[in-house]
């Protein structure tokens, strides 16, 4: 585990044609997880099913309609649309040419252009946006792709304003070299290559109560965090499903590096019923003032 990973960039990632196709064919073009009623074993229709994981969200980042809300990380903008139908007005921004054009294309095929806005941006760094200029801000599993997850929390802070909330779908995981009884080093190690290989750095940086630690660091106050698993649980198990068969071809090849959608739907899940990581929303607030900072859920 001491080894140097290289991390393939999230644009190379989304463009590779397993993604393209993968996201397209299996998931609508969306690019996250659905939410059930924990203890679902059919996981299907999926459109309705992500569309409640989109509805979390919205109640995780409480906020009223008509709220300048920003999307760090919109995808193919399925989110970004279903939080404007809500009434929030959203401005978009993504690193992945490909996904700014089509979230573009959504949004005036929705006749939406008064509620969504869609531009090329990086979390990292916007300093084209003014201080304390959105009330909201959310990532749905985009967090995960960052290079430097507290840059881009402190730019996130910068441009909330005082009071505003924020909403985080992302995952964390145990310690990699504390792995729980029962979960192999090999497996932990092919999560691992599937954090290279899919462009999530952080992802591999957020051992469980790092992203708080984060959070409450860069200033932000009231930090709460849910544990949605069980309600991700079965789509993953229908990854696993999907991608067991092709899997073990891959592997008998040695292609496990052109395929990592793949190898993710199999080892992922592996990993999620040995306790490894789940799947987390984080939620926070700015403070209205250069108050202290409160920590919850201890």
């Amino acid at each position: 585990m001491a080894t140097k990973l290289t991390y393939l960039s999230p644009e190379s990632y989304y463009d590779t044609w397993e993604s393209r196709i993968g996201y397209r064919l299996v998931l609508g073009g969306r690019r996250h997880f659905a939410y059930y009623e924990p203890g679902t074993l059919w996981p299907f229709p999926l459109g309705p099913a992500m569309k409640r994981m989109e509805d979390s969200l919205y109640t995780s980042l409480d906020l009223q309609p008509g709220a300048m809300v920003l999307d760090a990380g919109c995808g193919a903008g399925q989110v970004a649309l279903h939080m404007a139908h809500k009434g929030l007005q959203i401005q978009a921004i993504d690193i992945t040419k490909n996904h700014v054009c089509w979230t573009q294309q959504r949004i005036k095929a929705e006749g939406m252009q008064d509620m969504v806005t869609a531009r090329w941006g990086d979390y990292h760094d916007l300093k084209d946006m003014a201080d304390e200029s959105f009330d909201g801000v959310y990532t749905m599993e985009t967090l995960v792709h960052a290079s430097d997850p507290a840059r881009a929390i402190s730019e996130l802070y910068r441009v909330v304003k005082p009071g505003g909330h924020v909403a985080f779908h992302e995952y964390d995981h145990i310690d990699a070299s504390k792995p729980p009884p029962g979960c192999p080093p090999d497996l932990v190690e092919a999560v691992i290559r599937v954090n290279s290989r899919s462009g999530m750095p952080a992802n591999q940086l957020f051992d469980r109560g790092v992203l708080i630690r984060i959070l409450e660091d860069q200033g932000f106050e009231d930090v709460e965090w849910r544990d949605l698993t069980e309600n991700m649980r079965p789509l993953m198990r229908f990854f696993y499903l999907l991608a067991y068969i092709p899997y073990l071809i891959i592997c008998f090849f040695g292609l496990q590096a052109y395929f990592v959608n793949t190898e993710g739907g199999v080892v992922g899940y592996r990993a999620l019923r040995r306790g490894y990581w789940r799947y987390m929303v984080f939620t926070a607030r700015k403070p209205e003032t250069n108050g202290h900072r409160q920590r919850r859920n201890e």
